[in-house]
């Protein structure tokens, strides 16, 4: 149950209001900025939200239970604060949002209506939609291992500890041609075995996607296709660091790292058959063994 101030509870009550909402959003960074559908500059809990008009047709969800809420917001992406580069830095995944009902006449008075966190931004053309989650949504995420065949590290990592800085398993390269939005044309992979960089990270050193990072979805050869086009048009020239692959798998994990000894996951499970396998049909069965 949300709390106010009996004289806010007047306020609401008079058949006038001056009510807004005011978005905080607080990126990892603890950048803080703040916005407000309201026609002026609203200072609200020491943060001044200035007016963003871009920021539209913003909808709640809210559950009794402990299923996460959800909400939904449309806008441009011309709002000072939430650039279109930031957006591809992905310095806003992850960012925290309150949304306050805020009497713009007498600022003192707000309640908070609804918090979250930013999901998910997708791009059309000049315009962005912003899914936003509430904090019920960490509910949902597993804690703890997952018992699986599959190794729940990822390759490099502390409980991994392959080096990926070892040339073994790293390598620098420039673009030659762009064969399309994803893939294209490379040097400087020529001593790695096709398929040795797939399902491995990219990392843009040059051009205009400086700093963006993708996943490799197939290495053959001289030429690399990424698992997304990067946010800019991938040129002749562009130059960028690709990391090894790995299938998580502990056949590879042997076989192209010998790291076994670091597998993180459970390769001799039993197979849901096993688990499920009857009596034998054509032999005694005396419980000494499964059919």
């Amino acid at each position: 149950m949300r709390q106010i101030s009996d004289a806010f509870a007047a306020r609401l009550a008079a058949d006038v209001t001056s009510l807004c909402l005011c978005w905080r959003w607080r990126r990892t960074d603890a950048a803080v900025f703040g916005a407000t559908d309201h026609d002026e500059p609203v200072a609200f809990g020491g943060l001044s939200y200035e007016p963003a008009n871009g920021l539209q047709g913003a909808t709640f969800e809210t559950s009794a239970g402990l299923a996460p809420g959800r909400a939904m917001a449309e806008g441009a992406l011309s709002l000072d604060f939430m650039t279109e580069a930031d957006l591809g830095a992905g310095l806003w995944n992850g960012a925290k949002v309150e949304v306050w009902r805020v009497d713009w006449k007498a600022p003192e008075h707000g309640v908070c209506i609804w918090s979250g966190q930013l999901s998910e931004v997708s791009r059309q053309g000049t315009k962005f939609t912003a899914e936003l989650v509430s904090l019920k949504a960490d509910l949902e995420r597993p804690i703890g291992r997952v018992y699986s065949r599959q190794c729940d590290a990822d390759v490099g990592d502390a409980r991994c500890k392959v080096d990926l800085f070892d040339a073994a398993y790293r390598a620098e390269g420039v673009v030659i041609e762009a064969l399309g939005a994803e893939s294209f044309l490379t040097s400087g992979l020529g001593g790695f075995d096709s398929g040795w960089f797939a399902g491995g990270v990219l990392s843009w050193t040059g051009g205009a996607n400086v700093g963006a990072v993708a996943r490799v979805l197939r290495h053959a050869s001289g030429e690399i296709e990424l698992a997304a086009a990067p946010r800019f048009a991938i040129e002749a020239g562009d130059s960028f660091t690709v990391t090894v692959g790995c299938d998580k798998g502990f056949a590879m994990c042997g076989a192209r790292f010998n790291n076994r000894v670091n597998f993180r996951g459970f390769p001799h499970m039993p197979a849901p058959e096993a688990v499920l396998a009857g009596p034998a049909a054509d032999q005694a069965n005396d419980g000494g063994r499964r059919g």
